[in-house]
């Protein structure tokens, strides 16, 4: 009796587990589908990266938030510190402003930086660590002063603390701009803290 019992469980099993279940057409791999992973792109080769420049991280946008990408910029050997700041500050700008790849778009990654603008170092009379722009800092949007900022900031182009120093090709100020959890995560309405830099 136990011998029969125990070998009708299975077949039971099979008959219930069949019984009332339709077939789907949504696939029930419980996976995101590759065309719906939003802001995550497969892991990159750093070390293919390393032998075409230094690696560098810029923000793009993605969704409301800023979300850091790998990226390359090339500096030449034995450029003086205080040029090496400007070649990156100009790499990590251009990289701002090119199109995302096919993987970030699909992503979901944009950009609000345009092309054509230029960095350059301090003017006599400014600190050390400014970098003046072609554009007023002002005249940019909220997204692309935030991606300006926290890119600026996370790099080679500026002291390490979490702030650069910007300014605009006129006389207006320069300002010592801070890149926040806020400001990663609503770049579109908080901008990022700023205070006036003194001069060097």
């Amino acid at each position: 009796m136990n011998v029969r019992r125990a070998l009708a469980l299975p077949v039971l099993a099979a008959l219930l587990t069949g019984c009332g279940i339709r077939a789907t057409e949504v696939p029930t791999d419980f996976g995101p589908a590759p065309s719906r992973v939003r802001c995550s792109l497969s892991e990159p080769d750093v070390s293919t990266q390393a032998s075409r420049g230094l690696p560098v991280r810029v923000f793009l946008l993605c969704g409301s938030s800023l979300v850091a990408v790998d990226r390359t910029v090339r500096v030449p050997d034995g450029t003086a510190d205080s040029e090496r700041r400007v070649l990156v500050a100009q790499g990590l700008l251009d990289e701002l402003a090119a199109t995302p790849s096919a993987a970030e778009k699909e992503a979901g990654y944009t950009t609000d930086v345009r092309g054509g603008m230029t960095v350059r170092g301090p003017r006599p009379g400014d600190p050390a660590d400014a970098l003046r722009l072609s554009n007023r800092p002002g005249d940019l949007t909220s997204y692309a002063l935030a991606q300006l900022v926290c890119t600026f900031s996370d790099s080679a182009a500026a002291e390490g603390d979490g702030s650069v120093v910007l300014g605009g090709p006129d006389s207006d100020p320069l300002r010592r701009y801070a890149c926040t959890d806020e400001v990663r995560t609503r770049p579109g309405s908080t901008e990022p803290p700023s205070s006036e830099a003194t001069e060097g």
